[in-house]
């Protein structure tokens, strides 16, 4: 199984707008969650974005002034920080734990390593390797971030037909794995809440092979394939 990490198993939006809140009370401003998600959307996909998370220091300069919030290099530091230290989901490292008991597990993230290395101690330690946006030079949904990734699997002699790529992101990753001919699995982390949120929409919905709420509900469907044969 290959996953996408930011925003599947780690939970980015809280730590952004939880980063921005603490930041609004030092300076009496209330701030409401999806406009700040909308907003750093927008600036997070400019052209001139950099990579994540570092990239949360130039999207803070951006956005503070339409927050009413101030802007310098101490506060966009801080927002950094703030998504590297972003929480796993509640069912992330337990639903790992479960799945690698049957299957080799793969990260590839558009996140630097720096920022992965601190995601996957929260996660357990789970994967068999991973792969970031450091060593590919490129960011999903590229297809060359994928094709990288395919082919340090079939090294080790795995074939693209016996993977299952888990992602949260329609644009990112559900609807490229689609044309690369990959099985996939959605998680729909923001079941209720409506809009993309943190994340870029897609231009068109693509209907996944898997559709769960959770890394749980995941987990729990493969413990039941296998009890079946």
């Amino acid at each position: 199984m290959t996953f996408d990490v930011v925003g599947t198993l780690i939970d980015f939006e809280t730590g952004i707008v939880e980063g921005l809140r603490a930041i609004g009370r030092e300076h009496g401003v209330e701030l409401d969650g999806e406009t700040a998600l909308s907003l750093y959307r927008a600036e997070r996909y400019a052209p001139d974005a950099g990579r994540f998370p570092d990239d949360l220091a130039r999207c803070y300069a951006r956005i503070a002034p339409q927050l009413g919030l101030p802007s310098d290099d101490t506060l966009g530091a801080r927002m950094v920080e703030a998504v590297a230290a972003s929480p796993a989901f509640e069912d992330s490292a337990q639903a790992l734990a479960r799945l690698a008991r049957s299957y080799r597990l793969v990260a590839m993230t558009n996140a630097r390593r720096w920022a992965l290395e601190r995601f996957t101690q929260r996660l357990g330690d789970p994967f068999w390797f991973s792969v970031t946006v450091d060593e590919t030079g490129t960011e999903k949904p590229d297809p060359a971030f994928f094709h990288h990734v395919l082919a340090k699997i079939s090294e080790a002699g795995f074939q693209k037909e016996q993977i299952l790529h888990v992602a949260q992101s329609q644009h990112h990753d559900i609807g490229v794995s689609r044309r690369l001919g990959l099985t996939n699995c959605w998680i729909e982390r923001r079941q209720g809440k409506g809009g993309y949120g943190g994340t870029i929409a897609p231009e068109s919905f693509t209907e996944p092979d898997y559709h769960f709420p959770s890394m749980r509900a995941l987990a729990d469907a493969a413990d039941a394939a296998h009890r079946g044969g």
